[in-house]
């Protein structure tokens, strides 16, 4: 996903916010998904099934600041007991890497709010993992 640093997403110290870099993670996570075909909220509502975040990482290298335009990329890593996807934020302007992250997702099936112990067989083949 190509973004930019809104003046809205900054700190203090004139540099993107901790916090909002897992909003770019899940943009680029929704966009991941939407490009295999995966729409998670109709997902929801047709097989009543959720996939929460259960563990996020984050490993700050360079801060992004207003104005600067930028890639954050998803990767599916693995989808068999939970979906992990790797991130990484690329500054446009010179190519540096800026912010490198993980996020591990389980499945929780509804109402009952029962863990599953294997993601669903369709969106493993979709993520491709």
């Amino acid at each position: 996903m190509r973004l930019s640093v809104a003046f809205h997403d900054l700190d203090p110290l004139n540099v993107v916010w901790h916090g909002n870099y897992l909003k770019y993670f899940d943009i680029a996570r929704f966009g991941l998904f939407s490009s295999v075909g995966l729409d998670l909220h109709r997902y929801q509502l047709d097989r009543h099934i959720i996939f929460p975040l259960i563990k996020t990482s984050t490993k700050y290298i360079v801060p992004l600041v207003y104005g600067d335009l930028f890639t954050c990329k998803a990767t599916a890593v693995s989808a068999e007991v939970k979906i992990i996807l790797d991130f990484e934020i690329q500054r446009l302007s010179d190519g540096l890497i800026c912010t490198r992250g993980r996020g591990e997702q389980v499945g929780i099936q509804l109402p009952q709010g029962e863990t599953l112990f294997e993601i669903p067989a369709d969106i493993r083949k979709a993520l491709g993992v």
